[in-house]
């Protein structure tokens, strides 16, 4: 078990994934999802729908 092993905190640092032994900063989950997800939806679809008028 090492930085090969998929599994293990180590393998999925060298190979940058993210998992059940490595989770997602907090911080970082909540500031992407809600401001950055919505204000960026929202925009797209009063786009299209000035498109489509």
């Amino acid at each position: 078990m090492g930085k090969g092993d998929r599994k293990t905190k180590k393998g999925k640092i060298a190979m940058g994934s993210y998992g059940v032994s490595r989770p997602r900063p907090a911080n970082q989950n909540k500031a992407t999802n809600t401001t950055d997800g919505k204000a960026s939806g929202a925009k797209k679809t009063a786009s299209k729908k000035g498109a489509k008028a």
